[in-house]
C-alpha cells in the first residue's frame, strides 16, 4: 500500500491538479507559518524582557537583537496578518483537496466502468454459455461494492492524507532548514531525531495494511452475502431457510465489527506511539534551549522562534501518520479499481485487421477465419460468414461454442487474434439480458439519444410487439415493471430504434426470443423477415428452431459431434435452411 501509488495520478487528473495546488498552498503555508512564528517570539520577548530584568535574569545574551518596545504592536499586528494567512491557506488546501476527491472519483468510476465495457463482463458479459468473465474478475456485488462504498472512502484520503502528506514533504524540509539556520545546535538534535517518527510510521503502516486488507475482504464478503440473501429471498421463504441466512448475515456482520475494532486500536496505537516519538523529540530541544536561555548563552528571542517553530516541523509528519489510517480504506479500495481498470486494458487490446473498425461506406458484415480468445484461452474460430443487406444469417450451435463471443468480436469487446473482420460503421445489438434502467419505457427504448424521438419509440414497440406498452410507464431498478417477456421485446425495441435512428445496416440479436412463446416468437421473425426486406443484414444467434427456420440461412459453430447433432435438429425443423458449418473452437 503506497502512499501515493502513481497509478492514481494516471487514472485520476485531478488528484495531479490537487498536487499541484496542494504543493503551492503548501508552501504558502510553510512561509506563513514561519514569519508567524518569527513576529510571535519578538513580541513575546519584547513583553517578557522587562520582566526578566526585573527579576534579574535579562543577563548576557538574552536581549541581544531584541526588538524596540515601540516595535510591539506593529508585531502583533505582523503576527496576525502572518496567522491569517497560515489559515487561508490550510483552508484552501481542505478545499482543493475536497473538490479534488470529488473529481478523481468520477475518473476512477469513469475509468473502471469503461473498463468493465471493454471486457467479458461487457456485450458478451458471461451471458453466452461457455462464455464467461475472467478469473480474476470480482463479481457484480463485488464490483458495486468497490466502486461505492470503496471509492467514497477515498475522501479520507484526498480530505486527510494527501494534504498531510503533501506539507510533509514541503514544510518539513523547510522548516529543519530553517531551525539549522537559526541554530545549528537545534537542527542537529532535530536531525538526529527525526528518523524515529518515520521508523515507526512504517512499521506501524505494515500493521495497518494488513488488518485493514483483511477488514477491506470481510466487508467484501458481507456485501455478497447479503445480496445473496436478497436476491433468493422468496426461494428461502418458501423452504423455510430464511432464518439460515439471517444468521449467517449476522455472523459475517460480527466478523466485520471485530476487524474494525482490530483497526481502530492499531489506529489509536498509532497515534499514542507517534504522538510520543513527537513529544520526545521536541522535548530534547526545548531542553537544549532552555539550558542555554539559563546561562544566558542565547538570544531570547531566537530561543521562542526556534522553540515555537519545533513542533511545526513535527506536526505534518505526525499527522500524516494519522491520517494514513483514515485513508486506509480508501487506499485498499483503490488498488481493487486499478486492477479492474488495467484488466480491462489488458484483455481488450484487439488483434483484428484494419478495417475491423467499422467502415462507414460498408453495408456487409464480414468474417474471414476469425478466431476469438478471451485472455489465453480461444473460445470461438475459425468463423466465416458474411452477412450482406437484405439476408437473415442465424448463428448457432452447442452450449459453449462461443457465438455471444463471436458477436462480441463484432463490436471489439474480444480480441480477434487471427482472420479478417470488416464490418459496416454503425451496427445495432440486442443482447441476451434486456439491462433496462429506471425510468420510463420510452427512455429504455431510446437509450443513449440525447433527443429521442416519441414517434420512432412507438413504432420501434410495435414492431417488437407491445402495442399495448405506453410509452411513459415508469419501471423501476433492472426495468421492474414488466414481464421478462416484456423486458426481452423492450430491448429488441432498442436495438430497432437505433438501427432506425443511425440507419445502422446491421442488426445483430443475441437469443432474442429465449422468453416469448411460440406465437410471439413466429411475429418477431416476422419483423426481422421485414427488416431484412427494408434493405439490412440480420445476423441472430439463437437455439430456437423457429428463428433457424425462419433464416436464409445457418452458420454452425462448436465442437464437431455436438455439431452434428445440431445440425440434424436445426434441419428436421426446416431442411429447406441452408447450414454451413464451422471448425470447432478451443
Amino acid at each position: 500500500m503506497k502512499p501515493l501509488d502513481p497509478r492514481l495520478l494516471r487514472y485520476a487528473s485531478a488528484a495531479r491538479r490537487v498536487l499541484a495546488l496542494g504543493g503551492g498552498l503548501g508552501l504558502i503555508r510553510t512561509l506563513a507559518t514561519i514569519a508567524w512564528c518569527w513576529f510571535l517570539a519578538n513580541a513575546l520577548t519584547v513583553i517578557a524582557l522587562p520582566v526578566l530584568a526585573g527579576a534579574g535574569g535579562g543577563a548576557g545574551q538574552i536581549a541581544q537583537n531584541a526588538p524596540d518596545q515601540r516595535q510591539l504592536p506593529q508585531l502583533i499586528a505582523y503576527a496576525a496578518a502572518a496567522f491569517i494567512v497560515r489559515a487561508l491557506a490550510g483552508w484552501a488546501m481542505d478545499v482543493t483537496a475536497a473538490r479534488g476527491a470529488v473529481r478523481a472519483k468520477e475518473q476512477l468510476r469513469s475509468a473502471a466502468l469503461n473498463a468493465l465495457d471493454r471486457r467479458a463482463m461487457g456485450p458478451a458479459g458471461g451471458d453466452g454459455p461457455g462464455v464467461s468473465a475472467p478469473a480474476s474478475a470480482p463479481g457484480t456485488v463485488e464490483t458495486s461494492t468497490i466502486l461505492g462504498r470503496g471509492l467514497d472512502a477515498l475522501d479520507g484520503y484526498f480530505s486527510g492524507y494527501l494534504p498531510q502528506l503533501i506539507l510533509a514533504v514541503i514544510a518539513t524540509p523547510v522548516l529543519v532548514a530553517t531551525i539549522l539556520l537559526a541554530d545549528p545546535v537545534s537542527g542537529v538534535t532535530v536531525l538526529i531525531v527525526f528518523p524515529v517518527i518515520p521508523m515507526f510510521m512504517v512499521l506501524i503502516g505494515l500493521a495497518t495494511k494488513a488488518v485493514q486488507d483483511r477488514q477491506w475482504a470481510q466487508l467484501r464478503r458481507l456485501s455478497g452475502s447479503f445480496l445473496d440473501a436478497v436476491e433468493g429471498l422468496s426461494t428461502l421463504k418458501i423452504f423455510r431457510r430464511e432464518h439460515r441466512q439471517a444468521a449467517r448475515i449476522a455472523r459475517e456482520a460480527d466478523d466485520y465489527r471485530v476487524r474494525t475494532m482490530k483497526v481502530l486500536r492499531v489506529t489509536f496505537l498509532s497515534g499514542f506511539v507517534l504522538d510520543l516519538a513527537g513529544t520526545f523529540s521536541i522535548a530534547l530541544v526545548a531542553v537544549t534551549v532552555g539550558t542555554r536561555l539559563v546561562e544566558g548563552a542565547f538570544p531570547l528571542a531566537l530561543g521562542l522562534f526556534v522553540l515555537l517553530l519545533v513542533p511545526e516541523a513535527f506536526i505534518p509528519v505526525r499527522q500524516v501518520g494519522a491520517a494514513f489510517h483514515a485513508s486506509t480504506e480508501g487506499l485498499a479500495a483503490s488498488q481493487d479499481v486499478f486492477a479492474l481498470i488495467e484488466g480491462g486494458a489488458d484483455e481488450v487490446a484487439p488483434g483484428v485487421a484494419a478495417d475491423s473498425a467499422g467502415d462507414d461506406t460498408a453495408s456487409t458484415l464480414t468474417l474471414e477465419d476469425v478466431t476469438v480468445a478471451r485472455g489465453a484461452r480461444q473460445v470461438a474460430g475459425p468463423v466465416s460468414l458474411t452477412v450482406a443487406p437484405g439476408e437473415v444469417v442465424a448463428l448457432a450451435g452447442p452450449s459453449g461454442a462461443g457465438k455471444s463471443s463471436v458477436l462480441a468480436a463484432v463490436l471489439g469487446f474480444a480480441e480477434v487474434t487471427s482472420g479478417r473482420l470488416s464490418r459496416p460503421g454503425a451496427v445495432s445489438w440486442v443482447g441476451q439480458r434486456p439491462d433496462l434502467a429506471r425510468g420510463t419505457v420510452a427512455t429504455n427504448v431510446a437509450l443513449g439519444d440525447d433527443a429521442p424521438d416519441p414517434v420512432l419509440v412507438v413504432r420501434a414497440l410495435h414492431a417488437a410487439q407491445l402495442p399495448d406498452v405506453d410509452p411513459v410507464t415508469p419501471l423501476g431498478a433492472l426495468g421492474s415493471g414488466l414481464s421478462g417477456g416484456q423486458a426481452q421485446r423492450v430491448a429488441i425495441a432498442r436495438g430497432l430504434y437505433r438501427a432506425w435512428a443511425h440507419d445502422a445496416p446491421i442488426i445483430m440479436l443475441d437469443e432474442p426470443t429465449s422468453a416469448l412463446d411460440a406465437d410471439t416468437e413466429a411475429r418477431i421473425c416476422d419483423m426481422l423477415r421485414a427488416e431484412a426486406s427494408a434493405g439490412r443484414g440480420v445476423l441472430v444467434v439463437s437455439h430456437r428452431p423457429a428463428v433457424l427456420a425462419a433464416a436464409d440461412r445457418v452458420v454452425t459453430l462448436g465442437d464437431p459431434e455436438q455439431r452434428d447433432r445440431h445440425e440434424i435438429a436445426s434441419q428436421d425443423t426446416d431442411p429447406a435452411v441452408p447450414t454451413v458449418t464451422q471448425g470447432a473452437s478451443s
